[in-house]
């Protein structure tokens, strides 16, 4: 329940809060969260089981206009979102609020960090795929496969690869830090790892990844007591811990995520993913 009203507060357009005349004068910050917390339980019919924080307010640099944080707790959950209102409380929308003059995906390329971490393609390249990825999840298996495709289409392309386990995925923290063990005793046999856990993806299983880890690295041509010793290292854990960081600081929440030069794509899906990619290498004037 709680995943559609996050749905709802994010993707649904807000009419206006009320038809009556604007006030003449700004509204106290304690004044306009009461007006939308009552607009917003109006609207989605949240009663005395939701609790509701707002704020604090922020000023959008757009005269008239606050962006105000909302937070939607039921039970144990919580879901949040935004919302803009006029400073006088009148009307609230949702939405995002952009500045033209500014490139909308240079936040998002500042925060994803693309030193030491796997990748293929030259480091000065004009465009960047980055693809968070989990080796339990099925989508990012099927990802896999669309850049086995995509990947040699485009070789003046940069690709990296960072992790992003899921809580709920038993085994994928494992074989993240797998995976960064690989990059770290050799960085060309991270990519033997990583083919390898995901072609045996279906197979494995809380019980045995270990075992696989240790037989894909074996078979990658990697040191095994090195490897073992690093599968148990703070250092690996601490590598995949700082991508994980990465991805929640660009507001990830589903695996495979793709940026193609900051750009987002959930999934990854290839004539999308091509599309983007061809834009970036030749953009409009």
């Amino acid at each position: 329940m709680m995943r559609r009203l996050s749905v709802l507060l994010l993707l649904v357009a807000l009419p206006a809060a009320a038809q009556a005349p604007a006030p003449s004068k700004a509204l106290t910050e304690i004044q306009i969260d009461q007006k939308v917390e009552h607009f917003l339980r109006k609207l989605y019919a949240w009663g005395p089981a939701f609790k509701i924080k707002l704020g604090p307010l922020k000023d959008t640099g757009i005269p008239g206009l606050y962006e105000v944080p909302v937070a939607v707790t039921q039970g144990e959950q919580t879901d949040t979102g935004l919302v803009y209102t006029s400073r006088d409380g009148r009307f609230i929308f949702r939405g995002e609020v952009d500045d033209t003059t500014k490139d909308p995906f240079a936040d998002n390329r500042a925060r994803i960090h693309l030193e030491s971490y796997p990748s293929k393609g030259p480091e000065n390249a004009k465009v960047t795929v980055v693809f968070f990825s989990d080796f339990q999840c099925p989508h990012c298996a099927e990802l896999y496969r669309i850049l086995k495709v995509v990947e040699p289409k485009y070789p003046q392309v940069r690709f990296v690869y960072k992790d992003f386990p899921l809580p709920q995925h038993a085994w994928a923290m494992t074989a993240s830090i797998a995976g960064r063990c690989a990059y770290m005793q050799s960085p060309d046999s991270f990519w033997k790892v990583h083919d390898a856990i995901f072609d045996r993806q279906e197979s494995i299983t809380p019980e045995n990844v270990w075992d696989v880890m240790l037989a894909v690295a074996g078979q990658a041509g990697l040191q095994a007591d090195t490897f073992r010793a690093c599968l148990s290292s703070p250092e690996a854990k601490q590598a995949v811990e700082a991508n994980i960081a990465d991805g929640k600081a660009v507001k990830i929440s589903n695996t495979p995520t793709v940026f193609v030069n900051g750009r987002s794509l959930i999934g990854g899906p290839q004539e999308l993913l091509e599309q983007y990619i061809n834009f970036e290498l030749t953009p409009p004037r």
